[in-house]
């Protein structure tokens, strides 16, 4: 007996083993953001392991906290990243938390809430990205400036001591660790590139304001 078309569809289509039928509603642009949203968390993730490694006094201050702990808690949150410790400061707001000399919580993770949630706001809080989802190119070149921004803060903002808030690259006035830089790097490259291919998928030029030099982090334009 011989099947229908349309009931050999299907029988194909779950024959291919990394099929999956949610990418039917899917364009080549929507597949591509997936994968930077994958590399963007993983990222994030990788960033939290790396401060506390650098910065263990940070995780101290929440006893019995650990880095699987902290991670668990950013895995749980699909969404938006909201906690009661940091006053239920998000994004930009909760960067500037990591530096502001009367915060007396983890400032790691204020800054890993921050960056993340920026970062998830970028691509509308969505985990993947459907053909009727829209990437605005503006959001995301401005999130990837706010990167840039975050790297200098940590480079050159200091306590009223003179000590940086969190040990990255530098220890004691010396270079020692460009890691961060790399992993910063590769974020910022992450979010210009999404910008660049959601700006050819409106067929619009993605403007330089947002290029300007600047130490304040910028609210992204939603």
């Amino acid at each position: 007996m011989r099947l229908p078309p349309l009931l050999i569809l299907p029988v194909f289509l779950f024959a291919c083993a990394d099929y999956e039928i949610k990418n039917l509603v899917k364009s080549d642009v929507d597949l591509v953001a997936d994968e930077f949203i994958t590399e963007t968390r993983t990222a994030v993730r990788e960033l939290v392991v790396k401060l506390y490694k650098r910065n263990p006094v940070q995780l101290q201050k929440n006893p019995g906290m650990t880095i699987e702990g902290r991670l668990a808690q950013l895995k749980v949150h699909l969404h938006q990243l909201d906690f009661p410790e940091l006053n239920h400061k998000q994004g930009i707001d909760a960067m500037n938390l990591a530096f502001d000399p009367v915060f007396r919580g983890d400032r790691v993770f204020a800054l890993v809430v921050g960056l993340g949630g920026m970062l998830r706001e970028a691509y509308r809080y969505k985990p993947e990205v459907f053909f009727t989802d829209q990437l605005e190119s503006e959001v995301l070149l401005t999130s990837a400036r706010n990167v840039e921004v975050l790297l200098w803060k940590l480079k050159n903002t200091r306590k009223p001591d003179g000590e940086h808030y969190l040990i990255t690259h530098e220890y004691r006035g010396v270079v020692d660790n460009l890691s961060f830089e790399r992993l910063f790097g590769k974020i910022i490259i992450l979010q210009e590139m999404m910008a660049r291919i959601a700006d050819d998928a409106d067929d619009r030029t993605v403007t330089g304001a947002v290029h300007a030099v600047s130490k304040v982090f910028m609210p992204l334009p939603i």
